[in-house]
């Protein structure tokens, strides 16, 4: 199993430095099921796309790139994440409590079915999140929620477009 730290095993092109004010994709990559929809939109706009894993996964070969994989453990990959990202920038997570870290660092956030996460929204999400979690935990309810659909995927699609635009209006 790979231990090494993040900044070993990152593929850099570019210095945070060089792009100051160009924005930044960062990705919660391990369950992440849009990943080649987030290459589609970034190559399209020349954004750096840092795919953050606690393992090693086989990406495409995009300079674009910047796999950073994290020590196993909880929240590594969210910690590697909240740390680094900025105003401007975007996270791809269906991590809630991530996307409310984000938001504070003045970034944007989307969910990988195309739900925008934003100030006016984040606190809903998080509450439904700790009390779907109750409820999961005493037994009231079982499961998760819906499968991913074409429907979440084109929604993810468009969504990240206009998100991208936003950013970089600044």
């Amino acid at each position: 199993m790979l231990e090494q730290s993040a900044e070993t095993v990152q593929n850099i092109w570019m210095s945070d430095a060089d792009l100051p004010s160009i924005p930044q994709i960062y990705v919660d990559a391990d369950a992440c099921p849009v990943k080649d929809e987030v290459l589609r939109v970034a190559t399209r706009h020349g954004l750096r796309v840092h795919m953050v894993s606690n393992s090693w996964m086989r990406l495409a070969d995009n300079p674009l790139i910047n796999r950073v994989v994290v020590a196993a453990g909880p929240d590594v990959a969210d910690d590697w994440i909240a740390e680094h990202i900025g105003a401007r920038d975007i996270v791809i997570t269906s991590d809630i409590p991530l996307a409310s870290r984000c938001l504070k660092n003045g970034a944007h956030g989307i969910g990988p079915t195309g739900k925008p996460f934003n100030e006016d929204s984040i606190g809903m999400a998080v509450a439904m999140r700790d009390l779907m979690s109750h409820l999961r935990d005493t037994g009231d309810i079982k499961g998760g929620g819906p499968a991913f659909s074409k429907q979440d995927r084109s929604r993810f699609l468009s969504a990240l477009e206009t998100m991208v635009q936003t950013a970089k209006r600044g």
